[in-house]
């Protein structure tokens, strides 16, 4: 690794724990190529969206309770492919020219396939539609604003306090807890509720990275 891998790469703690580390060198050595997995995230982001979408539209309760764990499941399946692609890429010496466009633009989509999928998950509720929607353009808006900031010549800026970890454990835990709505009912309002906290994170993640990114422009 060098030192623009520090700068360019989200700090994860997990890249430096021996799991992800013996997982990644098991994936270099069969030969699997970062780029692929970064295009497998897209479908398993497109597994959560969809289980999302059916299960607004699911008949019997133990319907919506399989769609959403299988959408929880889904969307940590995402978050370990974009935890994979890298260190493959970095660690594994497995590097393209065109990784960077591989690595980008499956996130976009990803997060747009997964919040509007959520803003169909319980149609009973107003506004959850256009929360969804509204989640899905502020997601992709935080990672532009980090990678104009990038393109004008500051530092990557990866801080939240809803940057894509943050918004896939948010949705991941109100999955989960939604999934026992046929046990209590209003559980299920933590799915537009998520998507509120989602959309209200983004505008306070976007502030954020454009005041630290505009300091530093105007600091040289």
């Amino acid at each position: 690794m060098d030192s623009t891998d520090i700068v360019t790469r989200r700090p994860l703690k997990s890249r430096g724990t021996k799991w992800a580390g013996a997982i990644a060198r098991r994936l270099t050595q069969a030969g699997v190529r970062p780029n692929t997995i970064s295009v497998a995230s897209v479908g398993f982001a497109a597994l959560a969206g969809g289980c999302l979408w059916l299960a607004g539209q699911a008949a019997e309760p133990w319907q919506w309770s399989v769609l959403l764990v299988l959408a929880a499941v889904g969307m940590q399946l995402r978050l370990l492919c974009n935890l994979f692609d890298g260190m493959v890429a970095v660690e594994g010496g497995f590097r393209t020219k065109s990784g960077e466009l591989y690595n980008e633009l499956p996130d976009r989509f990803s997060d747009a396939l997964i919040l509007a999928g959520a803003g169909y998950s319980v149609p009973e509720f107003p506004w959850t539609q256009e929360l969804g929607w509204l989640a899905a353009v502020l997601a992709v808006t935080t990672a532009y604003v980090r990678a104009l900031g990038a393109s004008a010549g500051a530092a990557q800026q990866f801080v939240g306090p809803m940057a894509k970890p943050q918004r896939m454990a948010v949705m991941t835990a109100a999955c989960l807890l939604a999934a026992f709505a046929p046990l209590w009912a209003p559980f299920a309002r933590a799915l537009p509720v998520a998507l509120a906290v989602i959309v209200a994170g983004c505008f306070v993640t976007i502030f954020r990275r454009c005041g630290r990114i505009i300091r530093e422009l105007e600091a040289r």
